[in-house]
């Protein structure tokens, strides 16, 4: 049954390993050792060598052995078992499971030829190589490994080396060279997948190179896997001009990291494509002459970092490329808005393309104040559609010239910019001139910035107009008390489109309330009251911009009403503190913001008389004269926008009258409908702004038609309430819609 093994020339194991180099160091260290012919054991005993002939089966349950070599046999090391190193060959299978592999010689410390193995949860440490899986040279079988739960190959030289026709998978497992030139796995003409897993060299994380008998395509597939060159490249594929083979590189999720910032490195005549998928690298991908590298980049991925001598780059999706500096290529293909970046605001990059295709998008940077700018320059073809994303900046420009921002060879290439480039005060659009593509000043519009800014200088017109409103429809109310003290409260909206005075336009949303109360002089006809209230504006700019006023404020106010002639006076006085905020949506998708608090004063007279026509109808001629003032305030957006604006004056007179009825109800209840028009002009024309030392002058000047319609109920001796609606119509401001719902109640 057992028998010494000899190592003379004549036996048929060592004249295929010996005429194979990579077997030649690992069977000359084997010496006499049992040989097994049917199934074995090993549960104890004192550690010993083992030798599977064909067809044997050896277990290894919680003992220790040294080397183990098996011949078209099974090999199963279990859970708490030590073994030296293990050498497979013509179809044997190696399961490992829970089991630790230490090899002191040879060339690896799992040895496979032709030969599958199974790895799980189990550790091997090679003093050179952790795990080998070759072939035969004679045949085109290779061998397969599977590596799983958390396994743990290293080895001096190298954690894993894989052959043509071989593969290897890899899954929640580590590979790790130990020594300082080592690599994590190499490939030679092989093909690996990794899932969860990490793969780490001293000098490169994987290295891809030639099969020295037999030349195949090379093929890694890393998902959630990390590859790290402790001191070199991430990857590195070396054919060493012996072949113009292909190497495959597909990463999903995974992370690249290189001591030499270099990702991928391709040299030796190689043709590598590396296709990443939704992956975040930093780093650079560099091809020597007279090497092919094709880059993918898709499904939200990011490349941050330079392309040396890339043959062709696509980058599809939501994915980038990112710039570190000058850069060039020689065929650039975007598709479904994949984008290049030219780096940070700070820098200005040129990046050169041989042909340019597909449809996308380029982020570059400008400085119209100094003339530098990145530039796409397309020295071939440049076909498809491309949008240009332009930084923006809260900074104006010097006055000078076009800037060039693309330019071409020729081609059909449209560049478009889907809004214009925000540059401090002004937005410019994009022109072609010739071949090229150029921001124009000429082209220029108030950016949007600078439009926020004027908008919130103007709004409190608007915002004191909201807040009289509701204090004029209480006169009807106050008939029905007959001067009696009260209180009273009055919620109101309002909505005003106002027009591109200034180049600015925007839509105003107002909501507020205001509370007030009011007792008669002794005996006389003349009731003085105090009112306190707040407003809230929304103001909408369009393309995302927008701004927000609240508005405080107190008054005071006094309303005489004679009984007999119905003539009355109603004057009110009060002071507003505002806070305002701008938000701004730039063209770049970036956002900017500013704010500041200011005060005003405003007050209102209005004269009227109230004539009865008989049958409870009466009408009520009346004029109105409001003014206020407004505090200038100076400011800025957080991109550098700076903003003055002077104070801003209102004047406006009003002339109109109001036709309405009294219908008696039951239980002495009176509803009185009526209608109201007028005619109003504001007479302030000069409300200047600056905005980046450029002066607008926020004109809201000129006449509009007033028309109302409210109805106020007494619902009993005490309670009133009322209802208004209001539409005004003018040269630069329209109300749309304007409601006032209040009640008063009198003691």
């Amino acid at each position: 049954m057992w028998k010494k093994l000899t190592t003379n020339s004549n036996n048929p194991f060592f004249r295929t390993v010996l005429s194979t180099s990579l077997f030649s160091v690992c069977i000359s260290s084997v010496s006499a050792a049992p040989v097994v012919g049917r199934d074995e054991t090993v549960s104890g005993g004192t550690p010993e060598s083992w030798d599977l002939s064909q067809g044997a089966s050896l277990t290894v349950n919680s003992a220790q052995t040294f080397q183990i070599t098996s011949d078209s046999s099974i090999l199963n090391v279990n859970a708490g078992s030590t073994t030296q190193q293990i050498s497979a060959r013509n179809g044997s299978k190696v399961n490992l499971n829970g089991a630790t592999v230490v090899g002191t010689g040879g060339l690896a410390a799992v040895l496979l030829s032709n030969s599958d193995a199974t790895i799980d949860n189990s550790t091997i440490t090679g003093n050179r190589i952790g795990l080998q899986a070759i072939r035969d040279f004679t045949t085109q079988i290779g061998s397969h490994v599977t590596v799983a739960n958390n396994s743990t190959i290293s080895g001096a030289l190298g954690g894993a080396l894989v052959s043509a026709f071989s593969t290897l998978d890899l899954v929640d497992s580590t590979l790790i060279g130990t020594g300082v030139t080592s690599y994590g796995l190499r490939l030679r003409s092989g093909q690996a997948s990794a899932t969860g897993s990490t793969i780490v060299g001293g000098q490169e994380g994987v290295v891809i190179d030639l099969d020295p008998n037999e030349v195949r395509p090379a093929v890694l597939n890393l998902e959630n896997t990390t590859v790290q060159g402790q001191t070199g490249s991430a990857i590195l594929v070396d054919f060493a001009n012996a072949s113009d083979s292909t190497a495959t590189v597909s990463l999903t999720r995974a992370r690249l990291l290189a001591g030499n910032g270099t990702l991928l490195d391709v040299k030796g005549g190689a043709n590598t494509s590396l296709l990443v998928n939704d992956s975040q690298l930093a780093g650079n991908i560099v091809s020597e002459q007279g090497s092919t590298t094709h880059l993918t980049l898709q499904n939200n991925s990011t490349l941050t970092g330079h392309l040396e001598n890339v043959a062709s780059a696509t980058v599809n999706d939501t994915s980038s490329w990112v710039m570190v500096g000058n850069g060039s290529i020689e065929q650039l293909t975007l598709n479904n808005g994949g984008s290049v970046v030219f780096g940070g605001n700070d820098a200005f990059y040129q990046l050169n393309v041989g042909s340019l295709s597909g449809n996308g998008r380029f982020v570059m940077g400008t400085d119209f104040a100094t003339g530098q700018t990145d530039l796409l320059n397309v020295t071939g073809n440049a076909s498809g559609t491309h949008e240009l994303l332009i930084a923006s900046s809260g900074v104006d420009p010097a006055a000078g010239q076009p800037i060039r921002v693309v330019q071409t060879a020729g081609g059909d290439a449209q560049f478009f910019m889907d809004r214009n480039v925000e540059l401090g005060t002004y937005a410019y659009g994009l022109a072609k001139s010739g071949n090229d593509w150029i921001l124009d000043p000429s082209t220029r519009t108030v950016s949007p910035g600078a439009r926020s800014v004027l908008a919130l200088f103007n709004t409190p017109s608007t915002i004191l107009l909201g807040e009289l409103a509701p204090l004029r429809t209480r006169m009807g109310e106050l008939r029905f008390n007959g001067g009696r003290a009260g209180a009273w409260g009055r919620t109101y909206g309002n909505r005003y489109n106002v027009a591109d005075g200034s180049g600015v336009g925007y839509k105003q949303t107002q909501q507020g309330f205001t509370l007030g109360a009011d007792a008669a002089i002794g005996d006389s006809q003349w009731l003085v009251g105090a009112m306190a209230g707040y407003s809230k504006s929304d103001l909408d700019l369009d393309a995302g911009t927008s701004g927000k006023i609240d508005s405080y404020y107190l008054g005071t106010y006094a309303t005489w009403l004679d009984a007999v002639s119905g003539i009355y006076f109603d004057g009110v006085l009060k002071a507003n503190r505002f806070r305002n905020e701008a938000k701004v949506s730039l063209s770049d998708g970036k956002r900017a913001k500013g704010d500041y608090d200011n005060t005003g004063m405003g007050g209102s007279i209005e004269v009227g008389r109230h004539i009865p026509l008989g049958h409870g109808v009466y009408v009520e001629p009346f004029t109105q004269w409001s003014a206020s003032v407004v505090q200038g305030k100076n400011f800025s957006l957080d991109n550098d926008l700076q903003a003055e604006g002077d104070r801003m004056h209102s004047f406006i007179g009003e002339a109109g009258a109001t036709i309405g009825r009294n219908i008696e109800l039951e239980s002495g209840r009176v509803l009185q409908p009526y209608l109201r028009a007028s005619w109003a002009h504001e007479f302030a024309k000069n409300n200047k702004v600056e905005v980046n030392n450029n002066v607008f002058n926020n004109d809201l000047s000129g006449s509009r038609l007033k028309l109302a319609t409210g109805l106020a109920m007494t619902l009993t001796k005490n309670l009133h309430v009322h209802a208004d609606f209001d539409y005004s119509n003018g040269r630069n401001i329209e109300q749309p819609l304007g409601v006032t719902i209040g009640g008063r109640y009198d003691w």
